[in-house]
């Protein structure tokens, strides 16, 4: 049984997806983009709640539309009109993360029963953003099981005309002790980045898969092959996966943090420029997308085992 919990703190709007139990737990912040503010599975936190404060500055779980990652010097050209987006990112020109992270979202929708519970939350804008200038709703289900969580998006196009959109999200996940947690996923295609983060390169991927994160500092992107990424740490073993046909990741690591971002996207950094994983909404039409988060726990030896059997196969 799965019960909801509304909270007001420090002027923020909470909504909590909780267990009866207490073993597992989504907050979601109404104020901050719909944000997954705090994630805990099986009695395990996967997604450490920060400090709201300091969302401006991580994004932590924000979620990322009409593009993800960056637009160069927030310039973009669309079906023969050039477009300028607010530079919101300090010291290095770019648009950064979207449009919708800091917008406030309305509660619309709930079930809950025995098996799970899941809410819907909505943002409709009117298409007077600076440099986006489209109507658009966009509404994310967030639904918790004993299975996971599941995060699904759907956009819809309420303009007259078509526009450019990729889709992202950008959780941190947590572990006690990062320096022996491993990544994997499949990819051949690594990007390169200027000294403004944006993509002036392809090269081969050449990690050897599963990679650890000890003493790597990340902010990198990479064009995937399939559509799952694992996050393998001493206390649990997290899978993600994406049900869009075209994936990329983005990863990366903060400073002096126990958490690491892992960014699902449709697209790679500066999309609206370079057409990587760069899709067209039609007028009326929308697109969806879910991610699914789950995860095994299991001692430090069933870990070790796992990596093992994924380094030689």
């Amino acid at each position: 049984m799965y019960r909801l919990l509304n909270i007001q703190k420090d002027g923020l709007n909470y909504i909590v997806i909780e267990s009866i139990d207490g073993n597992s737990k989504a907050k979601l912040c109404l104020n901050q983009g719909g944000r997954l503010n705090q994630l805990v599975l099986n009695g395990y936190s996967v997604i450490a709640e920060m400090d709201a404060s300091t969302y401006k500055d991580n994004y932590a779980s924000a979620i990322l539309f009409p593009f993800a990652n960056r637009i160069e010097n927030g310039e973009y050209e669309f079906n023969n009109s050039n477009y300028k987006l607010d530079c919101n990112e300090n010291g290095k020109n770019n648009a950064i993360h979207g449009l919708v992270y800091n917008k406030m979202f309305q509660f619309v929708d709930r079930t809950f029963n025995l098996k799970f519970g899941a809410v819907t939350l909505r943002y409709r804008d009117e298409g007077k953003s600076l440099g986006f200038p489209f109507k658009y709703s966009i509404e994310l289900t967030y639904k918790l099981s004993e299975k996971g969580l599941s995060l699904a998006v759907n956009i819809v196009n309420n303009d007259k005309n078509p526009f450019p959109f990729t889709l992202g999200w950008h959780p941190y996940f947590e572990s006690k002790d990062l320096k022996n947690c491993y990544l994997n996923f499949n990819s051949n295609i690594e990007f390169q980045v200027d000294e403004h983060q944006i993509p002036n390169n392809e090269v081969a991927c050449n990690e050897t898969m599963p990679f650890q994160l000890k003493d790597r500092i990340l902010d990198t992107g990479y064009r995937l092959e399939g559509n799952y990424v694992e996050f393998l740490t001493p206390e649990y073993q997290l899978k993600m996966e994406a049900t869009s046909s075209e994936n990329y990741l983005q990863v990366y690591t903060p400073c002096e943090s126990n958490s690491i971002a892992i960014e699902p996207m449709t697209g790679a950094a500066d999309s609206f420029n370079n057409k990587k994983g760069l899709q067209t909404l039609n007028s009326n039409a929308n697109y969806k997308v879910e991610w699914l988060v789950n995860i095994k726990t299991s001692s430090k030896n069933n870990t070790n085992q796992l990596i093992n059997k994924l380094c030689n196969s």
